[in-house]
This record gives C-alpha cells, sequence and structure tokens, in this order.
C-alpha cells in the first residue's frame, strides 16, 4: 500500500519515511502543503500523514482542498496542538483521524492499519469477486474455502484490483498505486507479481478472474 507523509520536520520526516517502508508500506514524502497537493495530483494514495503547521499551504487546508475535489482518500493528521478545538477543526476540515506530537510510532502504525481497513463505501470489510474474498480487517485471502497466503506487496495488488474490479488496470496505473517514485525494479515488475497471483489464485481453478487485455493492462472480474 502506497503512503504520502507530508512533514515539515526534516529528520521526522525521514523517521516516518524509514519506519513506514520497514513495515511494508510503499512511501512518497515532501515538506510543505502545496508539494503534498503536486504528489496528490500524479498518484493514487491508500493514506496520506499529514502535518497541520507547514510552509506554503499548511495542512488543514490542503485536507480541505482535497475533500472539495471530492478525494476521500483516508488522511491521518500530526500537530503539536492538543486542544478540543484544534481536534475539532482538524475533524470538521475532514481529517479521519488525529495524533498528537510526540506520539509512539507503533501508534500512528495501528491508527494508519485502521484507516486502511475501512471500506470506501463504509459497509463491508469484505471484498469479493466471484469466489475470491479479500478480508480488509484481517488481510486474509480466501479462494472458496482454501486460503491463501500473499506477500504484502502481492496483498497491495490484489486488493487494488478488487477494489476496481471489472476495471482494465494499465501496468502504469498498477505500478503507481503500488509503488513509490523512487522504485526502480524494472518494466516487466507488475508482469512478474500477476504472474504470482494467477499461480496462487487461478491455477486449478475455475472460473479463472485475473484477464490480460492486450496492449492495455490486467483486469479481475468473474466472466459474465
Amino acid at each position: 500500500m502506497r503512503i504520502l507523509v507530508a512533514e515539515d520536520e526534516r529528520d521526522l520526516n525521514a523517521l516516518l519515511r524509514k519506519r513506514l517502508k520497514e513495515a511494508d508500506y510503499s512511501v512518497d514524502s515532501c515538506y510543505d502543503g502545496e508539494g503534498a497537493l503536486d504528489y496528490l495530483d500524479g498518484a493514487e494514495y491508500d493514506a496520506v500523514v499529514l502535518d497541520i503547521m507547514m510552509p506554503r499551504l499548511d495542512g488543514l487546508t490542503v485536507l480541505r482542498t482535497l475533500r472539495r475535489r471530492g478525494s476521500s482518500v483516508p488522511v491521518l493528521l500530526l500537530t503539536a496542538k492538543d486542544s478540543v478545538e484544534d481536534r475539532v477543526r482538524g475533524l470538521d476540515a475532514g481529517a479521519d483521524d488525529y495524533l498528537v506530537k510526540p506520539f509512539a510510532f507503533e501508534e500512528l502504525l495501528a491508527r494508519l492499519r485502521v484507516l486502511l481497513r475501512k471500506p470506501d463505501d463504509g459497509k463491508s470489510t469484505i471484498l469479493r469477486v466471484g469466489d475470491l474474498t479479500l478480508h480488509l480487517d484481517t488481510r486474509s485471502v480466501f479462494r472458496g474455502e482454501r486460503e491463501i497466503a500473499l506477500s504484502s506487496k502481492e496483498y497491495s495488488l490484489l486488493r487494488y484490483m478488487m477494489q476496481n474490479a471489472g476495471i482494465v488496470l494499465s501496468r502504469d496505473r498498477l505500478e503507481q498505486h503500488i509503488w513509490n517514485y523512487d522504485f526502480t525494479g524494472g518494466s516487466n515488475v507488475i508482469d512478474v507479481y500477476i504472474r504470482y497471483l494467477r499461480k496462487k489464485i487461478d491455477d486449478g481453478q475455475e472460473p479463472k478472474l485475473i484477464h490480460t487485455v492486450r496492449g492495455h493492462g490486467y483486469v479481475l472480474k468473474e466472466p459474465s
């Protein structure tokens, strides 16, 4: 899963980036609000860790801009202010959660896990395509009654494809969502991971759920 960190304290920014990568997230980072909007305009993120007090544009302005644009990306606000009024102002601007500095990194991870398992429609924590199910709360995946063990990147790729079931996703779109801008893994990395997923999900199963659309990319769907 891909996270954007917008934090102007460079030491904290570097620490957050390092620890999140160690937790198997793909991470981009910036140091001001204008940079945050540039990143958000250029890529899809699963969540944003957003400091409130930043130069050029503050975090609340960034957040309000996102919500006006119709973006529902989960946002975790970071701030040194801990008054009730400050928390209310952040939540009213559209934040999903709020963490006061200084904080334990384990708490930040726990809060991110909660945000990332919230379904977009707010109704179910299970994604389904045919007899393939993905449980957002436990990160478990089943084909019928058989549980499937996936690596972190395989899980992120499958979750994104299931969230966009029936939509043809280009290699570039898949790569940009799963890996950050620093990634240099090679042009066929998506093909490699699709092959891994097919082996685990479709081998020996009918119907096949992962399909190639020549010249366009891949789609996960149940044949009509």
